[in-house]
């Protein structure tokens, strides 16, 4: 069979499926999500564009499917990914009826294509304009790519003092010894493709609002019709004496990770935080060090982002994988000989044998190179925005982990959220005052219900798909779920019903 030749394979009877019901099938081998709504059948490709996730196992609103595991959703029409995380949309196919048998149309060479890139404008050479853009994240590429699919003709140039194209940095501390190019969002070819330039390796040291121009630390310049910040955060610098030793890590770029994975090898490694970033490099190591230690200061890990019932579990988990953890302190000293970090004194007096040090004490948004600027900034160095990303200087706008934004589901009220999706398309609980747990977290299959004055502002959960994609669905209408939605004996189908 050619790869252009037409397949046409029926997948099921017309009365076996009723309106807003959905259901994967194989065709050829390939994952194919069939949804039946209001009578009118359509298809698309069931592996979420993100990670690969099954939307058979998500939620359906509608056209609307949520991915169960990261929350991206796509339209069930048209295919088109409508929120985020990922990037591509989903290969759409056709759908006939006939006789009572639902068939899809199709070829091989679409059925292989499990992700699809929206139509994109090019660069004309009749229009002056010019976008640029500090940094290279998800926000940063996702504007950059919105823009030529909107139709914009103009110069894009996407900035960073790193060395690399876009990449996944989320992966990072989950893979210590990825090579950089395996994690690229998109590969080379993909911004010759579509007029994007990326310039590496230059850091920005200001900007002139008033004369639209971007200075480099070479000395060089850059104009710009209109600008977005999208440099995210950078690790929180540790304090304490012996802090710029050898062997003293943080985590923020690949050449990062590859040196603490290959420094860490059969050696004692001492981690300074217990939130993700620490937790994550600990479970990476757990089996390829000599010995671990995590140091925190609160209680367990993760406690304030997702309490102390789940920080409980993630910890003995850990331990049962020989980490050992020494929480309510602190690094007081970091000790070493000839430059190099042998030991870490903490403040309740244990010191521990250290070969490598790795920091995870926390972010903050990356933005020193605004200082004398017009551009707005709340006290930690967060860009103010309204709901439209606009800064307090015209033609100036800032996305992702560098921004402070009004949250639409507190009622406008102020945040800065270092987030993967919320880098995306802004949205995201802060802050909360009770947790309510469902389900076993011995047995890892739970929910935590986060709630504010008795209204639920973030869930996570572990082995309980896709109730979290039924929340998200939930607040994406305007809706509110309350306590007494949490505590309904069948408070799954509580939620579905709202």
């Amino acid at each position: 069979m050619s790869e252009n030749e037409t397949i046409t394979q029926e997948l099921c009877k017309e009365v076996d499926m009723k309106d807003g019901e959905m259901q994967e099938f194989q065709v050829q081998g390939q994952s194919i999500l069939l949804v039946r709504n209001n009578g009118i059948f359509s298809a698309t490709g069931n592996k979420c564009s993100h990670y690969g996730a099954p939307l058979s196992k998500g939620v359906l609103v509608g056209d609307r499917v949520r991915c169960p595991w990261h929350g991206a959703c796509f339209n069930v029409r048209t295919g088109d990914i409508e929120e985020f995380p990922g990037l591509d949309s989903l290969p759409c196919f056709k759908v006939t009826v006939e006789n009572g048998s639902v068939c899809i149309v199709t070829t091989k060479k679409a059925l292989e294509s499990t992700k699809r890139v929206k139509s994109m404008s090019s660069r004309s050479a009749g229009d002056r304009s010019s976008v640029v853009i500090i940094g290279t994240g998800p926000a940063a590429l996702v504007f950059a790519e919105t823009l030529r699919q909107e139709g914009y003709t103009g110069k894009i140039v996407m900035v960073t003092r790193e060395k690399h194209i876009p990449y996944d940095r989320t992966k990072l501390s989950k893979a210590m010894n990825v090579k950089a190019e395996e994690i690229y969002l998109r590969p080379t070819e993909f911004y010759k493709e579509h007029d994007l330039e990326v310039w590496t390796e230059k850091e920005v040291v200001s900007i002139n609002t008033d004369e639209a121009r971007v200075k480099f630390k070479d000395g060089s310049f850059l104009q710009y019709s209109q600008l977005l910040i999208a440099v995210g955060s950078r690790p929180r610098e540790l304090k304490c004496p012996g802090s710029t030793l050898q062997n003293v890590f943080y985590l923020r770029c690949p050449e990062d990770a590859v040196a603490i994975f290959e420094a860490a090898s059969s050696k004692n490694v001492v981690i300074l935080g217990s939130s993700f970033i620490g937790m994550e490099v600990a479970a990476f190591l757990a089996d390829k060090a000599r010995s671990i230690s995590v140091i925190g200061k609160s209680d367990v890990p993760f406690q304030a982002v997702l309490g102390k019932q789940i920080g409980e579990e993630a910890m003995k988990l850990l331990k049962d994988r020989g980490v050992n953890f020494y929480m309510r302190t602190e690094a007081r000293e970091i000790r070493g000989n000839n430059g190099q970090v042998n030991e870490v004194l903490l403040r309740n007096g244990t010191l521990l044998p250290a070969d490598v040090v790795v920091v995870g004490i926390g972010v903050t948004p990356a933005s020193n190179f605004l200082k004398g600027s017009r551009i707005a900034v709340d006290t930690k160095g967060a860009i103010y925005v309204d709901q439209f990303m606009r800064t307090s200087v015209p033609d100036v706008f800032a996305a992702g982990d560098v921004v402070s934004f009004p949250l639409a589901m507190m009622d406008g009220h102020r945040a800065n959220i270092g987030h993967w999706q919320m880098a995306h398309s802004h949205g995201f609980g802060e802050g909360y005052t009770e947790i309510v747990m469902k389900g076993t977290l011995e047995e890892l299959k739970f929910l935590a219900f986060y709630l504010k004055d008795d209204v639920v502002v973030a869930v996570s959960s572990m082995n309980f798909d896709p109730v979290v994609s039924q929340v998200a669905e939930v607040i994406f209408s305007g809706k509110r779920i309350t306590k007494k939605d949490v505590l309904a004996e069948d408070f799954v189908t509580a939620i579905k019903k709202l």
